[in-house]
């Protein structure tokens, strides 16, 4: 019987470099998409999936982040105040309670199996979640829900994966499958970032997981892969030859890769869409652009 994963570690040390000037002063996770930060849809989607406590690895100037998270008295106030009932539903959704989030520093940028390996003490010995807020996934039954559910039946670790082009393999983990039937795929094997010709598959991980705590052990080396960094991919796979199960999940939704600008505005134009609020406006206004030609000048 597999233990239940009440932990997640959210990395979001990065410097969002890709996105400034903004980042300069406002870290990259609550940057809004539409009228939540990014940050929001992976503590929404983590909580759907019974998630308890929330670990996130910073870095100096996320000072906002960790307030975000924070009780904002004056503003709670001045709502009950103005009786702004449903304002306060939303707001009370972005507060955390006491002892619900913990703040670890991550002081040298040394990879995302780094950043992981940082919150080891507060994991210990039981199984975790990490989640990168940049992949934004909208589905009907959150990611991550979907594979923790899957996990309880499998056991071992699990990624999330998606389909991609052979062209952009060098931008991802990817996995080394054989024939399977159904979401979870058993992995034979992971490489870092390989190059088209190299890569053993067309299956990338994104930014999911479920974990076994022996993956932190297989971190304390402190072995640096792709990129001269401490990568999570290589730990995962480490586990693969020690006989540890390993699986590969197709989930059900679409992913947005909201740590590019691209994919930040694909995602802010696609979950608009799909709010009733702002779907007729939003659309009237592509399809002019699209009949007109002619955008912000």
């Amino acid at each position: 019987m597999t233990r239940k994963v009440t932990k997640a570690i959210f990395p979001v040390a990065g410097m969002g470099t890709r996105f400034l000037p903004a980042t300069k002063s406002v870290p990259k996770e609550i940057m809004t998409l539409v009228d939540r930060p990014l940050v929001q849809y992976a503590i929404d989607e983590a909580r759907a999936a019974g998630i308890k406590e929330f670990i996130f690895v910073t870095s100096r100037g996320k000072s906002a982040l960790e307030d975000y998270f924070d009780h904002n008295l004056v503003l709670e106030q001045e709502l009950k105040a103005k009786k702004k009932d449903k304002l306060l539903e939303i707001l009370d959704k972005t507060n955390m309670e006491s002892g619900a989030i913990a703040y670890i520093r991550q002081h040298k940028a040394l990879g995302l199996g780094h950043a992981v390996w940082c919150a080891r003490r507060l994991i210990g010995d039981e199984p975790f979640a990490v989640m990168l807020p940049d992949d934004v996934i909208a589905a009907d039954k959150p990611c991550l829900q979907q594979m923790i559910e899957a996990y309880e039946e499998t056991g071992g670790n699990m990624v999330a994966t998606m389909e991609i082009s052979p062209e952009k393999a060098s931008a991802y983990g990817v996995l080394d499958v054989g024939d399977s039937i159904g979401p979870a795929i058993p992995a034979r094997g992971m490489v870092e970032k390989p190059e088209p010709n190299e890569a053993p598959s067309n299956l990338a991980v994104i930014g999911r997981y479920v974990l076994r705590p022996s993956v932190l052990n297989n971190l304390n080396t402190m072995k640096t892969g792709s990129g001269g960094e401490i990568q999570l991919t290589d730990a995962i796979a480490e586990d693969i030859a020690d006989g540890v199960p390993v699986f590969g999940y197709k989930f059900d939704g679409q992913r947005f890769d909201c740590g590019s600008k691209s994919g930040f505005l694909q995602a802010t134009v696609a979950f608009a869409l799909a709010r009733a609020d702002l779907r007729d406006d939003l659309s009237q206004y592509l399809n002019d652009i699209v009949a007109t030609g002619k955008a912000a000048q």
